[in-house]
């Protein structure tokens, strides 16, 4: 490094003797080492972001040495403290740590395979490696699922921990950055965060005044602390992150003392801290350079021609491996204890929380339905079931978007989850979509719950990033979305959904389901609960829809099944899904002279699941398939050779001049039958079942 980079430096830090203390001693040499090797690892991808690990090194140098509780050899131990990384695109530094700590999953070569493919350290933090949390990169999610975690925490601490017995307790820490607090979503989940009081969550937020375009005086100008005071958190500000641990080490022992309200730390530090380049967006999304790592290196005490280099007392200074298996052993053995005085308790928590297994029996409840029932809308029927299981199943637990009265999702059984009375279920997420979903998240990865959200299907636009994050993470969430279709009628097109199944459909790991009736709303709740690592969707209806002869629980786990069929072999199939089958089966007895199939679809993926011959056995080679469904019709060509669907968005009116409108009426359907019928005489009928791959 040049006297003039020196010099910069000099001046950056206030005076020459505090960048002196952070090129010496053994436990700025610790420090250091974090910060060259997360550089390292960084120019070795030639791809990444070594910024924000050199900078908060300190923070991370005292949190993993002297805070965190957890266990390198037991990583999903239930009462670790949780970290998680929001300014995901920071992970070099996350990787670093749990080298340095005594991951045995997390060696010198992982390090080395940085943004290679199949490696266990990808661009961003992923969950399904030993370790983290939480998946994160979009910013703003970590914090928001970090929310979810600390209402876990909270939740299980009242509902397990007796006198004398405190099963649950731990702490949530999350760092972000200044592009976390810029998304929407921290605010919803902030918000909701300082309303509930939860104590046990500590930010620390990275205030180094650079995003990718530059400054933040170019974009981000606002007083942070002013309004997370305003939110209901407690504050407190580092002035000096680079170099002042103790300032670092006493605002983290307040925020712990903390115990009524979450605490944001801001922690003021220079992005690629030692770089020729820092302080500047240069070392946000870029290497450093051979020549700049190399002066970093010096700069620090360290080798400049040595890459990845760790001394065998750094390591020493931050292996865990011992403290934390003595931690998870202490804590069994007061497990060992709780079973002797609390059996009923102990049971409960190991079969929730440590094998994370459902109650046996709980499908054997569910509530079936006959033709001789009301009409019910399947948001109602769907209400009735949710609160079924949930007394069946207490990880059951979640709420809807200030939607109770239109979504019927609210916990009958269980009280408000407010401050104060954390061990009641129902959670009250205001007009806050997006935190809801990425706040499912949270409590997800917690483990010991089932979370559910609930909103109307249109709305699950705004929740979509946390979707993908839920399916893409193996989260078993359940998204409660009613409304599904144009037969909500006068809201009118800004609430109808009409790309939304497909956006559903076509994300990865998501199961879609949209139930016909009772029966089918059941089973998509068994269906979706039984699942092990995968979120699912259910719409549900606003209007009444009739309990039809034919529906079961166990034909929505097949996907598509036959719910009413010709006694010969049929001249047409009909396949709809929700409130269409209906119509499907009231096309058919129009179709007197016609021998017809109605087939519920509820869920494409779970018929994607069936082998060719039940496949075979529902969609019969050279018969024509109609599909009907007031949706997009992308994506139904696979299963059907014509198909009525939405081409346009919806319209405001009645419900039943809005179907008659879009040509969802048995009439339309019959009509479309026979010119479908006719166009295919003498013509081959593609088949629908045989691919070649």
């Amino acid at each position: 490094m040049s006297e003039a980079q020196k010099r910069k430096l000099d001046k950056e830090d206030g005076n020459v003797a505090i960048r002196h203390k952070a090129t010496s001693g053994e436990e700025w040499k610790h420090i250091n080492t974090i910060r060259v090797l997360s550089a390292d690892v960084v120019q070795n991808a030639n791809s990444g972001h070594p910024g924000a690990p050199m900078g908060m090194a300190p923070i991370a140098h005292l949190l993993w040495k002297k805070y965190l509780k957890y266990s390198p050899t037991h990583p999903d131990w239930p009462a670790r403290d949780r970290f998680v990384l929001s300014n995901g695109h920071a992970c070099a530094l996350l990787y670093v740590m749990l080298h340095l700590t005594g991951y045995p999953d997390w060696t010198m070569d992982d390090l080395k395979a940085f943004r290679q493919l199949g490696s266990k350290t990808p661009g961003h933090p992923e969950s399904l490696f030993p370790g983290i949390e939480v998946t994160t990169g979009p910013l703003g999610q970590g914090l928001t699922n970090a929310v979810g975690l600390a209402i876990a925490e909270a939740h299980l601490a009242a509902t397990y921990n007796k006198e004398k017995f405190t099963v649950i307790d731990n702490y949530t820490y999350v760092f972000c950055g200044d592009g976390c607090l810029q998304e929407g979503i921290t605010s919803e989940a902030s918000s909701l965060a300082g309303h509930l009081g939860l104590g046990k969550l500590i930010v620390f937020y990275d205030d180094n005044k650079i995003t990718i375009d530059g400054s933040t005086d170019l974009s981000f100008t606002e007083d942070v602390i002013k309004r997370y005071e305003a939110y209901g958190w407690h504050t407190i500000s580092v002035k000096d992150g680079n170099n002042d641990l103790k300032a670092i080490e006493h605002a983290i022992d307040e925020a712990r003392r903390e115990t009524t309200k979450p605490s944001l730390i801001k922690v003021t530090t220079t992005i690629g801290y030692g770089s020729a380049k820092q302080g500047t967006e240069h070392v946000h999304g870029n290497p450093l350079g051979k020549e700049d790592i190399a002066s970093v290196k010096k700069l620090f005490g360290f080798d400049s021609e040595s890459n990845f280099s760790v001394s065998e007392d750094t390591y020493t200074f931050y292996n865990h491996v011992k403290e934390g298996e003595d931690a998870v052993n202490s804590w069994n053995e007061l497990l060992s204890r709780y079973e002797t005085d609390h059996p009923d308790a102990y049971h409960e928590f190991r079969r929730r929380i440590i094998d994370q297994k459902l109650p046996e029996g709980w499908t054997d409840k569910l509530p079936t339905f006959s033709p001789s029932d009301p009409p019910l809308p399947t948001r109602r029927t769907g209400g009735k079931i949710l609160n079924v299981i949930a007394d069946l199943i207490p990880e059951i637990f979640g709420g809807s978007a200030d939607l109770n009265p239109s979504c019927f999702t609210y916990l009958l059984g269980s009280k408000d989850f407010q401050k104060g009375d954390y061990g009641n279920r129902n959670v009250r997420y205001g007009v806050r979509e997006h935190a809801m979903f990425g706040i499912s998240n949270g409590l997800a990865a917690y483990g010991g719950f089932i979370p559910f959200a609930s909103t109307f299907l249109n709305f699950i636009g705004y929740g979509l990033g946390a979707t993908i994050l839920s399916s893409l993470s193996h989260l078993k969430c359940l998204y409660i979305m009613t409304h599904d279709s144009i037969g909500l009628g006068e809201d009118g097109p800004t609430h109808q959904p009409i790309e939304k199944y497909m956006i559903c459909r076509e994300t990865p790991n998501l199961l879609f389901f949209r139930p016909a009736d009772g029966n089918e709303t059941s089973g998509s709740f068994a269906c979706a609960i039984s699942e092990h690592k995968i979120p699912s969707v259910l719409a549900l209806s606003r209007q009444n829809v009739s309990n039809l002869k034919g529906t079961s629980i166990e034909g929505v786990s097949r996907g598509a099944y036959v719910v009413d069929d010709s006694d010969e072999r049929p001249d047409i199939i009909l396949v709809g899904t929700g409130s269409e089958v209906e119509l499907c089966i009231k096309a058919k007895e129009i179709l007197t002279d016609v021998k017809v199939r109605v087939v519920s679809f509820p869920c494409w993926e779970l018929y994607e699941r069936q082998g060719i011959a039940y496949k075979e056995s529902v969609f019969l080679e050279g018969v024509p398939v109609i599909s009907v469904e007031t949706g997009s019709i992308l994506g139904w060509a696979r299963y059907s050779h014509g198909q009525i669907g939405m081409t346009t968005f919806g319209a405001s009116g009645k419900e039943k001049d809005v179907y008659r409108h879009f040509g969802f009426t048995p009439e339309n359907i019959a009509q479309k039958a026979r010119i479908t019928i006719q166009f295919y005489a003498g013509r081959n009928v593609p088949d629908l079942v045989h691919r070649p791959f």
